[in-house]
């Protein structure tokens, strides 16, 4: 049995675990910037069709060529869990029938005219899984 002295350890994970990880979850953080400041903001997400679509707050006038998506869930106590980045491409969903889908599906938060649907095309995926190492 591991206790809290023991290192923690972090191992990466395939490709398909990390996108594995990433379907199996509905809440992360979209990741761009803005005037060369990092903007991180909350946002749902689903993974269909081998693209990732987020909702979140941001306005469509800030929506970068090209974002970054982080989905983890880490056990305070524990130092255990896994973490998912993806990168690439974005674009905003402007079709009014999948946008529709989406806004049914995927929970927003109430932010004003700020509330944004992107179909995210990755070009990178890494993944991580945080351990106890065994002694």
């Amino acid at each position: 049995m591991s206790s809290p002295l023991t290192p923690l350890r972090l191992v990466e994970v395939s490709g398909a675990e990390a996108l594995w990880l990433l379907e199996g979850s509905t809440l992360g953080r979209l990741v761009y910037a803005q005037r060369d400041l990092a903007v991180i903001r909350p946002a749902h997400h689903v993974w269909e069709y081998g693209r990732l679509v987020v909702r979140t707050p941001v306005p469509v006038a800030a929506v970068p060529a090209t974002a970054t998506y982080h989905v983890d869930d880490i056990r305070a106590v524990s130092g255990t869990g896994w973490t998912v980045t993806v990168s690439g491409p974005a674009e905003v969903i402007t079709g009014p029938d999948e946008a529709g889908h989406y806004r049914r599906t995927l929970a927003g938060w109430s932010h004003g005219p700020h509330d944004t649907l992107l179909r995210l095309h990755p070009k990178t995926v890494t993944g991580f899984r945080l351990a106890r190492a065994e002694a």
